[in-house]
């Protein structure tokens, strides 16, 4: 098993004094280190003497003689020298040993004292706790750390040694850590020394130096598990004279500082500050109350701060408090930069005690939407003159778009002026500024960009002076006597110098893609005059030098050069100037190419997710293949299916491993990583494996809530509450330790385990006070004990009255109310409990309140009306016929709010039709129970009742519900915060869930359609039902009239499950069909069926369309009308009769008839297009009639009738005024002999169109005044006699089938009527005249005309030739006659007159009919006078006030 080192402030600390080094230890040590020095001293003399070895005998015996005869001479010499100093020796040697024999004496004395001690108090334990130990040894067998790594803080060049205690079988393989680092001593001999024994475990940090101040760590590992400790060491240096001084030795003329801490101060953390999660730009405090034993006011702790451990002190981002009990730190404008571990320290002489808690910070809203979180840890390099390098690092782009580049901004130390630094934005996070101002100081900030925008600005950086830190180097301070001090300038030294020499070292300090950074060293000597310098470059090849800064000479000895060409090399050289000129050029550096150096960093490696708390995970994953240049890391996480990756820090991590904190209990999450570095970031690794947020498996919180039940005198029964927390494992049982009062020696009780909360202590002194602690076992190990109980006098209860009732638990907290439950008590007293009082309070006030008037039965209680965001407590008293007993100890204080995410109980049925209670806990842990109840008593009854629990989901099936089941259901779940819930199930909730689990249990096959038909082409009847579904082992049959109807040529019967799709076809539907008509289906243990009912009109409907469609079918099977008869009207205003025709051959005989009689149609119809078309030109009332086509062939014939008349005749009407109304033109005004005429042209006019004449929105009726009518082609509306009433809008609508249609005329004018007369035949003329050969026959009318008019006449349409036969005049230009003279049979025929003016005439005409001598008079009907016609005016007559203002209505 490999061995995960945790970093230190991950894990809990408790730091030890030196007790636990014993004399006997040390003595072995040292025994140790003797002989070993022996050991090599022997082995020193015994090499010597190697040395000294020859090959030839007589040599050999030669040297052996004169060795002898050396040694016989040293050892003389050696007598002699000691017979002077032996008598000195052995006085000194008798004190020492005297002296250490008196010391070994007294410290042997001692030691057995203590051996003694400890033998009798082991004898005494050994026998009790044999079992335990046994019993312990099989629960856990992992490492188990006794006593834990202290933290050290030493002066440079001290030793130091760790150590720490650790139990576990197999033995436990440990292995040491410096941050994180394996340490070996074989790496370096002399430092590291690693010592085991007996389970003590120590590593020796020899001399230790200022490099060795570290977090120091110990990993135990054996096949069951791992464990581990840790500390810090701290190696201060000392200033100046400052002499370390050995611990615990003091000068003692140095006065006590209040800097300097009491060596015995404990300190302790009261209320802490958590897992903190902030926002960029709010304020934010972190707390730590601290408990300080003893309160000395000038020995105080010194409280220090640390982020990522780096020291924090004031400044204007951060704010330290210490005092009054309490540490602080403030934030007065959150940015990412503050994000990481704050570890509070409190350090005292006696070591270190601290405190360490994540602070997440977000990123603020994005000013635009889209747009990146702002960079972070903005700093300054390199600063000269004018020139420094600004570093950032970038922002995680989780859920935006990638950054792009970013922009630096400057701005001086006390403007507000910020100046943007690059055009560009720069794809690094790194940047050379360059141009500022001597002297000045500057901040620098960053901003990000991405392709939807901007970031918000980075917090600015610390202030940076444009100063060139060689001039430091260039003044020496010299100090003399008496204070004074003399200064000596390098400047002055070299004073003589005026042009300044070439710079050296010309080199490339930085590379990359965009630009290069230049570094030299200035000229040596320089001169007096600070110099400037000029940068020229060249390409290789190029031969040519190009000057870089021609404007704006440099002040640094560095320079960054932009503007380079992408892949070409270059070669660079500097000038130095001052007043006096400029040097000569440096040596040329080496072809330089930009590009960059630093590369994305890969992937990182495989990530592993393991349990932490309920709402964190550790994250643990391998460092990429190539981690040059790292800033750190990123780590996304994704609830598993959500596809939604949301960043957990928002500032780089440097070290792989990382808590992620603020995840939700029970839900499944992945995680990926991925590293970041200046040029960018990496590729995402690949996904952890999703793991379910739970607490990590620990040792059981401690019981609480220990109260005496029960005491005869000589045992008492003790009742306690489990512990809050398991610790992620089933608690297995309890042990009870025991005192007497005033006794310091806790006795063990039971040897094994105890598996309820229940337990009576036996062998009582009676009379004796006792207080008792009890401690909670589970997989992982025993647990804290419980604090101890109140003494407890062991005498025998005799009061009538009960006992207390015990076990307080307080469940179902609501907004405002809550469910109290408890156990019955012990002791009865002397008659049966007959119920329960509750009581309660606020925390902080002293008046009980009693929550039920009458004493309840029940052993639960649900206390209403309390306040939200208050805190209380209850007890509960039993009473019987005595009275009221002792009270139950008093509960602990509950918040009354409801959990935010609070989760009832619900019921429903499950596919099997098992009628259930189902409750969900996220926060269940794999130790937690879930535990139903019925009126809050625990349910085991199996005969009635099922409980499934899976993860965290637990469901109480009914087996067999009836109404006994109804009451009250509860659930709690153990291992979690107080999480319960109760449900009520009345008769009905059980009524719905009975009906709904029949449902399932008898189930019903679900129908889309119900049974229903359609009759088809044929004359066919299709019954036909469909089902939502219908595996392939489904049945089904139809049933008609109570008789089962199988496949057959009658009845086709199919069915496709596919679609669900039963069906029947009748292939001839007959009278006997009448009946019911059902569908049975089966499918499994699913059933329906569905039936249709046709009987009666139902029945006859049926079949006349099945008779009506077999027609049909037998219709089209010769040649037959596919579309019948039908109307149209056209543009032209004709009607169009048309119909479509099928299944016709060259043989088919086409024929139209009218009201019987057959048609000749100039229109040959196209049966191979299968359109007839009969066309109607002018419609009007002759056309009326019956209208019918026929078709006919060997086959059969089809015959298709249109009646045109009533309303088709009405309907074919309005059609036509449609079509007329869009083709009528604007009115015009025509002048006759009556009046005025207004006209409108149209394509079609009969006067049975629907039209109207209407003055000024008033209908017109025709008459004397108004005359009405039309021609074919247009419609006209007479006024006889205009007068000024005439005068206003005139409107002619036509009225089409869906809209009208208008034309209006304004005859409003601004004059007069004038009357201007035509030229017109009065009278005179008949129509006809008869009159015998050779008589004289005079024609004489009067005509009219104002101007007067001109007359002409014509014979047959004809003018002729005026003589002596045809004698023509007019008479004071009224009277106009025409004479022939000896009338002849030629001279029959029509005799015109013709009547004219500039406004119109007329023409009147005479029938002339000549007969012979003897024949007879035709007969002549009564005189009537020849009617005229109208001669239209000429358009010149049109006046101004007489002209149409027309439009189109």
């Amino acid at each position: 098993m490999s061995s995960v080192v945790v970093p230190f402030y991950q894990r809990r600390h408790k730091h030890f004094d030196q007790s636990y080094r014993n004399i006997q230890t040390r003595y072995v040590l040292e025994e140790y280190a003797a002989r070993k020095a022996a050991s090599r001293q022997a082995a020193y003399y015994e090499s010597s003497g190697s040395l000294g070895k020859t090959t030839c005998r007589l040599c050999a015996r030669r040297a052996r003689t004169l060795a002898h005869e050396a040694m016989q001479e040293s050892r003389k010499r050696t007598h002699e020298q000691k017979s002077h100093v032996s008598e000195e020796k052995r006085i000194r040697f008798a004190s020492e040993l005297s002296a250490l024999e008196k010391e070994i004496h007294t410290a042997r004395h001692r030691a057995r004292e203590h051996l003694d001690r400890l033998s009798i108090q082991r004898m005494v334990e050994e026998n009790m706790a044999l079992e335990r130990h046994a019993v312990e040894e099989n629960i856990s067998q992992a490492p188990e750390i006794l006593v834990r790594l202290r933290s050290h803080t030493v002066w440079e060049k001290m030793s130091v040694s760790l150590c720490f205690t650790v139990q576990g079988f197999p033995t436990p393989v440990v292995q040491w850590y410096k941050n994180e680092e394996l340490i070996t001593p074989a790496s370096d001999p002399g430092k590291y020394r690693i010592e085991s024994k007996y389970g003590v475990h120590v590593l020796h940090i020899n001399r230790a130096d200022f490099d060795d101040s570290a977090t120091y760590s110990a990993a135990a590992t054996n096949v069951h598990g791992q464990a581990s400790t840790n500390c810090a060491v701290i190696v201060r240096r000392f200033r100046g004279d400052e002499e370390p001084h050995p611990a615990g030795i003091m000068p003692f003329h140095l006065p006590l500082s209040c800097d300097v801490c009491f060596t015995h101060i404990d300190v302790q953390f009261l209320e802490k500050f958590g897992v903190t999660f902030g926002t960029e730009g709010e304020t934010l405090t972190l707390k730590c109350s601290v408990l300080i034993t003893p309160e000395l006011k000038r020995l105080q702790p010194r409280a220090e701060w640390y982020r990522d451990d780096v020291l924090i002190k004031d400044s204007k981002w951060t704010k330290l408090y210490f005092g009054e009990g309490q540490a602080a730190l403030s934030f007065t404008h959150l940015n990412k930069d503050d994000e990481g571990l704050y570890t509070l320290r409190m350090v005292t002489r006696g070591g270190v005690n601290e405190y360490s808690a994540f602070l997440f910070v977000r990123d603020a809203d994005a000013l635009i939407a889209g747009a990146p979180g702002a960079p972070m840890d903005v700093k300054c390099h390199d600063a000269n003159r004018d020139y420094v390098i600004v570093t950032w690092k970038p922002p995680n782009t989780t859920s935006q778009s990638p950054v792009i580049g970013y922009f630096v901004d400057k701005c001086e130390v006390g403007l507000e002026n910020w100046i943007q630094c690059n055009d560009a934005p720069v794809k690094i996070c790194k940047y050379p500024v360059t141009g500022l101002y001597e002297g000045r100081s500057y901040i620098f900030r960053v901003r990000a960009v991405n392709s939807a925008g901007i970031s918000r600005p980075s917090r600015v950086s610390e202030p940076v002076a444009a100063l060139d830190p060689v001039d430091l180097d260039r003044t020496q301070t010299i100090h003399v006597d008496e204070g004074q001090k003399i200064v000596i300038r390098k400047d002055d030294l070299e004073g003589n110098i005026q042009i300044p020499g070439p710079p050296t070292n010309v080199h490339a300090s930085e590379i990359s893609k965009t630009y290069v950074v230049l570094s030299w060293d200035p000229p040596v000597p320089r001169g007096k005059e600070p110099p400037t310098y000029f940068i020229e470059k060249s390409m290789v090849g190029s031969g040519s030098w190009q000057r870089v800064n021609a404007q704006v000479a440099v002040k640094s000895p560095r320079y960054a050069v932009f503007d380079l060409a992408e892949g070409k090399s270059y070669v660079f050289r500097v000038l130095s100037a001052n007043k006096h000129g400029i040097s000569d050029p440096s040596e040329i550096t080496e072809p330089i190419q930009p590009q960059d150096t630093v590369v994305v960093p890969s992937a990182p490696g495989r990530i592993v997710a393991t349990r932490n708390t309920k709402t964190s995970v550790v994250v643990q994953w391998d460092k990429p293949k190539h981690e040059e240049d790292l800033y750190g890391y990123y780590i996304d996480y994704s609830v598993v299916g959500s596809n939604h990756w949301e960043s957990s820090n928002h500032k780089p991590i440097k070290y792989n491993r990382f808590v992620v904190h603020g995840l939700e209990t029970g839900e499944q999450y992945i995680f990926r990583v991925k590293a970041v570095n200046a040029v960018g970031f990496s590729e995402n690794s690949q996904e952890s494996e999703a793991i379910m947020v739970q607490a990590a498996l620990t040792c059981p919180s401690h019981p609480h809530g220990i109260t005496l039940l029960n005491c005869d005198g000589h045992s008492m029964t003790l009742g306690w509450k489990a512990p809050r927390f398991s610790g992620g494992s089933p608690i297995l049982g309890y042990y009870i330790d025991k005192r007497e009062a005033n006794h310091k020696n806790w006795h063990e009780v039971n040897s094994s385990l105890i598996t309820r909360t229940i337990y009576t202590v036996e062998d009582l002194m009676e009379d004796a006070f006792y207080e008792f602690k009890i401690a909670a076992a589970n997989l992982v190990g025993i647990g804290q004990p419980s604090d101890p109980s109140e003494h407890f006098k062991c005498k025998a209860w005799t009061m009538p009255e009960p006992g207390p009732a015990y076990d307080l638990t307080i469940c179902e907290v609501r907004s405002t109310s809550l469910v109290l439950l408890w156990k019955a008590p012990v002791y009865e007293g002397k008659s049966p409990i007959t119920g329960y009082l509750v009581d309660y309070k606020e925390v902080d006030t002293e008046d009980w309140i009693t929550a039920n008037e009458k004493p309840t039965s029940q052993r639960y209680f649900k206390v209403t009306d309390l306040h939200e965001g208050h805190t209380y407590v209850f007890k509960v008293h039993a009473v019987n016929d005595a009275g009221v007993g002792k009270s139950s100890e008093v509960s602990e204080p509950v918040l009354v709010e409801a959990r935010p995410g609070t989760k009832e109980i619900f019921s429903g049925v499950d596919d099997e039709g098992n009628i259930y209670l189902a409750f969900d806990c996220k926060e269940a842990t794999d130790a937690s129970h879930f535990a139903w109840g019925k009126s809050y008593e625990e349910i085991d009854d199996s005969d009635k009742f099922k409980i499934e629990t899976e993860g965290n989901h637990s469901k109480l099936y009914f087996k067999n519900p009836d109404k006994s089941d109804l009451g009250t259901y509860s659930i709690s779940v153990s291992d979690t915060d107080g999480i319960s819930s109760s449900f009520i199930m009345d008769e009905e909730e059980l009524e719905r869930l009975m009906a709904l689990s029949h449902e399932i249990k008898n189930p019903t096959i679900p129908l889309k359609s119900e049974l229903a038909y359609e009759v088809l082409e044929k004359g066919e009847v299709r019954f036909w039902v469909q089902a939502e579904s219908l595996s392939p082992d489904s049945t089904f049959r139809f049933v008609i009239n109570d008789k089962e109807v199988e496949n057959s040529d009658r009845h086709k019967i199919k069915c496709d499950r596919s679609t669900g799709i039963i069906e029947m076809v009748m292939d001839r539907f007959t009278i006997d069909n009448e009946g019911t008509y059902t569908v049975q289906i089966q499918d499994g243990k699913a059933k329906n069926q569905s039936s249709l009912v046709l009987i009666g009109d139902a029945f006859k409907a049926v079949l006349a369309e099945a008779e009506l469609q077999r027609k049909e079918f037998l219709r089209k099977q010769g040649p037959h009308f596919l579309e019948f008869l039908y109307w149209e009207v056209t543009e032209e205003c004709e009607v169009l009769l048309a119909c479509k025709v099928a299944n016709t051959k060259k043989e088919t005989i086409f024929k139209w008839y009218k009201d019987g009689s057959g048609i000749e149609s100039d229109e040959v119809p196209d049966l191979q297009k299968g359109e007839c078309h009969l066309t109607i030109h002018r419609l009007s009332r002759k056309d009326e009639g019956v209208y019918k086509a026929t078709l006919s062939d060997d086959r059969g014939h089809d015959v298709s009738t249109l009646e045109l008349s009533g309303k088709v005749y009405d309907d074919v009407i309005f059609a036509l005024c449609g079509v007329s109304g869009k083709s009528a033109s604007p009115l015009k005004i025509l002048c006759t002999e009556e009046g005025i005429r207004l006209q409108c042209f149209l394509k079609y006019y009969n006067e049975e169109m629907k039209v109207s004449w209407s003055h000024r929105e008033s209908k017109i009726s025709s008459g004397e005044k108004m005359k009405i009518g039309g021609g074919e082609n247009i419609a006209w509306l007479q006024i006889c006699e205009p007068t000024e009433k005439d005068k206003g809008n005139y409107t002619f609508e036509i009225f089409g089938a869906k809209e009208s249609y208008k034309r209006t005329l304004d005859l409003s004018g601004q004059g007069k009527f004038v009357r201007y007369d035509r030229g017109k035949v009065i009278g005179g003329l008949p129509d006809v005249v008869t009159i015998m050969e050779g008589k004289t026959l005079n024609l004489t009318c009067t005509v009219f005309g104002n101007p007067d008019p001109e007359v002409v006449w014509f014979k047959n349409d004809k003018a002729f030739e005026l003589n002596e036969h045809y004698v023509v005049s007019l008479e004071q230009g009224k009277y106009a006659s025409l004479t022939i003279k000896g009338v002849s049979s030629e001279d029959s025929g029509k005799y015109s007159i013709h009547v004219k003016n500039k406004y119109g005439g007329e023409t009147v005409d005479v029938t002339v009919s000549v007969y012979r001598h003897g024949e007879k008079m035709p007969e002549i009907k009564p005189g009537q006078l020849a009617k005229p016609r109208p001669i239209p005016p000429s358009e010149e007559v049109l006046g101004p006030e007489a002209k149409a203002k027309s439009s189109k209505k």
